[in-house]
């Protein structure tokens, strides 16, 4: 399924998650917002992108965010990457008959290594090395397909996704204006700032 708006990537690397997202929110042909925030922080080692409608993307971020919190408090450790995925496709298939309109990628990780998850909008669940969402992701894919390979690092992989979004963000009017890049390890997540990207673009 592709929706109406919005460009995310994700990819898995070798020591790590990537993911990226364009910064423009539309209504229909009319620019809502040019610096929409699309990638989330859920918690140290997990992050989401979101396409779709924003109340309903929104309203999923903060339900993980605190079930992540709960779950670190009451079992002492982080929630599991594919944990996290899971709750997410239960939220959008109980949801089914009224669906939340969001397509969203889970990445993060944990004690399996790097992982990635997508999510359609009735809770379809699969686990991907390097997945695109929104209406830019044919674009995306056309760049990723070449060029990503199994394996890279994240220091390899990162200017390969920057292409990437910035073509989409070049020929899908539904994505533009700028772009945020999260990348997580073992370190922790971390947006790339402002400087990081001028010298990637």
């Amino acid at each position: 399924m592709v929706l109406r708006g919005t460009t995310t990537i994700g990819v898995v690397c070798r020591d790590g998650v990537i993911m990226a997202t364009d910064t423009r929110a539309t209504m229909g042909y009319f620019v809502a917002h040019k610096h929409a925030k699309k990638v989330f922080s859920i918690d140290d080692h997990l992050g989401m992108t979101i396409a779709g409608a924003v109340a309903d993307a929104q309203t999923v971020v903060e339900i993980l965010r605190a079930n992540a919190k709960l779950y670190r408090y009451e079992k002492g450790i982080p929630m599991p990457t594919k944990s996290a995925a899971r709750l997410i496709a239960n939220i959008l298939f109980s949801s089914r008959y009224y669906p939340l309109l969001l397509q969203a990628i889970v990445g993060g990780v944990d004690g399996e290594g790097p992982r990635l998850f997508a999510l359609d909008p009735l809770g379809s669940l699969t686990e991907e090395k390097c997945v695109s969402t929104g209406s830019g992701s044919p674009i995306a894919y056309g760049v990723l397909e070449a060029e990503f390979r199994d394996g890279m690092e994240t220091k390899e992989a990162i200017p390969i996704i920057v292409r990437a979004i910035d073509s989409a963000m070049k020929r899908d009017s539904a994505s533009g204006d700028s772009f945020d890049i999260a990348v997580i390890t073992r370190d922790g997540y971390r947006e790339l700032d402002e400087n990081e990207k001028k010298i990637l673009t």
